[in-house]
């Protein structure tokens, strides 16, 4: 047993091949090492190591994917009136902003993460927002971002060294020490062929609205926040 290194091992855990000796032990192991004891049916097997039990696995995985998707499809949410007349406003609203917003099926993690709305009254949209920093690998959520706030100030928060949060200032310390002229906000183009990636470079001291017109929305936007003088693979449109 690798828990108590006393008994002789009966089991073996699923997920990270420990062996154990009681149930006991088991539930010492994986309050340890945090261990659900669930297989991972993802994890990498080589070639060499491939056996008729890994194609086996990879086949119900892949009808369990199926079903998964196709109990999405038959949520009352997906045929819900309320639903869809909220989703047409939203993307109705969008095109009048020459903005083509697109949503996805019901399941799918963007769809159900998107929080943005359009308020009647102010007339204005109150966007979900994603905020990349690739430099530090940190991703930030914004919701209710209103339509008529201005990248710069959207970014005030995170990067600006005298009113960003200590916290997150030091996480992105690479930013916040940096000039912001140094600073590029892009956007990656929608519809393009994968071996194909381009980014729109936007303009922090216009409006999130103004930025996003003319563009293709798919959910909500993601804004990734790069330093110029950084060499990246992120290749800007007519580069």
């Amino acid at each position: 047993c690798e828990t108590c290194s006393k008994e002789e091992a009966k089991y073996r855990c699923p997920r990270c091949m420990k062996y154990s000796c009681s149930l006991l032990c088991v539930k010492k192991h994986k309050l340890a090492l945090s261990c659900n004891g669930v297989r991972d049916r993802t994890a990498f097997v080589s070639v060499n190591d491939f056996t008729d039990l890994n194609l086996l696995s990879d086949y119900r995985f892949l009808e369990d994917v199926g079903r998964a998707a196709d109990a999405a499809a038959r949520h009352p949410i997906m045929h819900s009136p309320a639903t869809k007349k909220l989703l047409y406003c939203l993307r109705n609203k969008a095109r009048k902003c020459n903005i083509d917003l697109r949503t996805l099926p019901v399941g799918f993690t963007k769809r159900r993460e998107n929080s943005t709305t359009f308020n009647f009254m102010e007339k204005k949209f109150y966007w979900h927002l994603k905020l990349v920093f690739p430099h530090c690998h940190a991703e930030y959520t914004l919701k209710g971002v209103p339509d008529d706030k201005t990248l710069a100030d959207i970014l005030k928060p995170y990067i600006d060294p005298v009113e960003s949060d200590p916290v997150v200032c030091q996480r992105l310390k690479i930013y916040t020490a940096s000039p912001q002229s140094d600073v590029q906000i892009l956007m990656k183009i929608e519809n393009r062929k994968q071996n194909s990636v381009r980014y729109n470079e936007l303009d922090a001291s216009r409006s999130l609205l103004d930025n996003l017109k003319g563009k293709v929305i798919i959910e909500y936007p993601i804004l990734f926040v790069v330093l110029k003088t950084l060499k990246n693979d992120m290749v800007v449109l007519g580069q």
